[in-house]
């Protein structure tokens, strides 16, 4: 009976496994965030990841009868508040051992890995007084909310998307923003966030795929939409030796050198357009995007495609001339992965909506711990022969937590019966025992299961 008790206090669930296995603790230490008062912050951490599977916000969860007494509201926004916590290095290094660790291993070496890279609204629209809030335009709406554009950074190799790091930007326009930043000491991560938070996205591209590359994050090939496809971020990417592969938009102002002429992209189609019919590739045309820090004229190839959803086309570049046009298609593809993400972190995973702080650090930390619940649950779909989306997934991990609350139950009461039978002689005891030893044997493996019950014999 001892030995039923002991294996079912050491089992864990998948969120447990993900702590331990990933060393949430020691990356929690790397990045500076440290134990303030008398709870460890890897307590706090968990308390909070475990939250959006709870199905509870802080105030409804701290309600509640099976709630952590020892851990407060004020001990989980002291943890959130932190000037000097590092979150990006601790996603840096979360993520770095994720993929070194699990997911390269499970792709062929020849794979090309990419780096993906866009924005999506951080919507508080609500919200009046939080620090640094900004009207923002949202691409889909075609109107002003108040937020953030929240500039992300992923890795993928094609099966599995990983969030590597992240800046949630203010607007750079003075006139834009409508609170200014707090006054906080100048040494601190927390000033160089609220720092970073000004600066304009293809500034902040630029930052994070350095410090990703930094902290030995590599990739082929650099992912981005439109948006970003400018020559000057495009060039700017090129000479920290990374390729890139991006669609275009045809604007009159942007051009590019073909046959000693400085096309726009219209006009570049008209001019190599020879493929008819029913074509998926319309034109690839090789042109001059630029000049380097050198001088020296930089290439790139345009690839035009049919654009399935009307009669116009769309148009890919690769900084790789090289390329086969089907493998730049092919890899652009990908780019959808970010999209996927976006949608999980904001429907499932309480993106922008758990937490009401007015503090920028606190939203820069929470936005850090959802990203580590998706890098949790993406690991777990790629490292178990498992059909399910992620969407499943974290329906799958809130079950979980109620099982896990019914055994924790149920290990009470059966180290109240295992007192119980010690407090009889010997001669009584034992009988009882194997009695119990022998029902507990004689359970179905699928109800052992459900109980989080070990399914080898005791």
């Amino acid at each position: 009976m001892d030995r039923i008790v002991a294996e079912l206090v050491s089992c864990q669930n998948q969120i447990d496994s993900f702590f331990v296995n990933q060393r949430i603790a020691l990356l929690l230490r790397q990045s500076n965030i440290l134990k303030q008062c008398g709870i460890a912050p890897v307590a706090v951490m968990r308390f909070v990841f475990c939250l959006a599977f709870t199905g509870k916000n802080l105030f409804r969860y701290l309600q509640t009868a099976d709630s952590h007494a020892e851990i407060g509201k004020d001990t989980v926004y002291r943890f959130l508040n932190s000037v000097h916590a590092n979150w990006r290095k601790f996603l840096h290094l979360l993520s770095a051992a994720v993929i070194r660790k699990h997911l390269v291993p499970l792709s062929a070496q020849e794979t090309p890995k990419v780096f993906i890279v866009d924005d999506s609204l951080y919507n508080r629209n609500r919200s009046k007084k939080v620090e640094l809030l900004a009207r923002v335009h949202d691409h889909n709406d075609k109107r002003y909310y108040r937020g953030f554009r929240l500039l992300t950074l992923g890795w993928s190799d094609g099966a599995t998307y990983v969030p590597v790091s992240f800046s949630l930007l203010s607007s750079a326009n003075p006139k834009n923003r409508l609170t200014e930043m707090a006054e906080v000491d100048k040494r601190t991560n927390g000033f160089r966030r609220r720092r970073e938070s000004l600066h304009k996205a293809p500034e902040m591209l630029k930052e994070l795929l350095n410090q990703a590359r930094r902290n030995g994050l590599r990739a082929d090939y650099l992912l981005f939409d439109s948006w970003f496809a400018f020559p000057s971020v495009i060039l700017g990417v090129l000479e920290q030796n990374q390729p890139v592969i991006c669609m275009l938009k045809a604007m009159k102002t942007l051009t590019y050198g073909y046959k000693g002429l400085q096309l726009s992209l219209n006009d570049l189609y008209r001019e190599v357009r020879k493929r008819s019919g029913r074509a998926k590739i319309l034109a690839s045309v090789v042109v001059e995007l630029g000049t380097d820090a050198k001088g020296s004229p930089v290439a790139a190839k345009i690839v035009f495609v049919r654009d399935r959803s009307s009669k116009k086309w769309l148009a890919l570049l690769s900084t790789d001339i090289e390329l086969a046009e089907e493998q730049i298609i092919r890899l652009y593809k990908r780019r959808w992965d970010i999209e996927v993400f976006f949608k999980i972190t904001k429907s499932y995973l309480h993106l922008a909506k758990e937490f009401q702080s007015r503090s920028y650090d606190a939203l820069i930390a929470h936005t850090s711990i959802v990203f580590a619940r998706y890098i949790m649950l993406a690991l777990a779909r790629r490292t178990s022969k498992d059909p399910r989306t992620l969407g499943s997934l974290f329906h799958a991990g809130c079950d979980e937590m109620r099982q896990v609350s019914f055994a924790e139950a149920l290990k009470l009461l059966l180290e109240q019966l295992v007192q119980l039978v010690k407090s009889f002689a010997e001669s009584i005891a034992q009988p009882i025992q194997a009695m119990l030893e022998a029902f507990m044997q004689q359970i179905p493996g699928l109800m052992r299961r459900s109980l989080l019950l070990p399914t080898a014999k005791i």
